[in-house]
């Protein structure tokens, strides 16, 4: 079955509708902020997406559907159209290094922002672990939304041990106040 967005991603997606949303930086590779409406290019994925295959050679981008007709056609190893490169999945694997200007941007905008939101994370894969430090060190507010302790929690501003899906359904209630007055 394909994963669908929860209501935490379509919250997310209102974020930016209401022009309250700088970025998404995720490490997650399952397209699901951008099913739920957040642009491509707000959306920073430090470990690749899954809905995409990436040539080694030249690193063009196919959609893995694409791919994927390939496959079932027989072909056991699609090559890039371009350079005959070989075609891998689009995540970053383990050993392999993040995608660097992703990580770069990522970086720069924890560290240029006012508020950062940690949403269903438990902070303890980095680099991705890094950006809410960024964010304090550079003065931003910040603000954790997790069932589960996190080693940021003593820096929050705002700290809710809740469902994600649930606390951001709220939270785009009370901006929509906020913004009509």
């Amino acid at each position: 079955t394909e994963a669908k967005p929860n209501p935490a991603h379509y919250a997310i997606a209102e974020l930016d509708r209401l022009g309250r949303l700088d970025c998404v930086i995720t490490q997650n590779v399952d397209n699901l902020h951008q099913k739920a409406g957040v642009p491509g290019d707000k959306v920073f994925e430090l470990h690749g997406n899954m809905q995409w295959a990436v040539c080694l050679g030249c690193g063009r981008r196919y959609p893995f559907e694409q791919v994927k007709v390939r496959l079932d056609g027989g072909e056991e190893v699609p090559d890039c159209e371009v350079c005959h490169g070989i075609l891998k999945p689009g995540a970053v694997f383990f050993g392999e290094a993040l995608p660097q200007k992703v990580l770069e941007e990522a970086t720069l905008r924890s560290r240029n922002c006012d508020l950062f939101i940690v949403i269903g994370s438990t902070l303890v894969v980095y680099p991705a672990a890094y950006m809410p430090t960024y964010a304090v060190n550079s003065k931003a507010k910040l603000v954790i939304i997790n069932l589960s302790p996190t080693p940021m929690d003593r820096q929050a501003n705002v700290l809710i041990r809740a469902k994600a899906g649930e606390t951001m359904s709220k939270v785009i209630q009370r901006v929509k106040e906020e913004i009509s007055g």
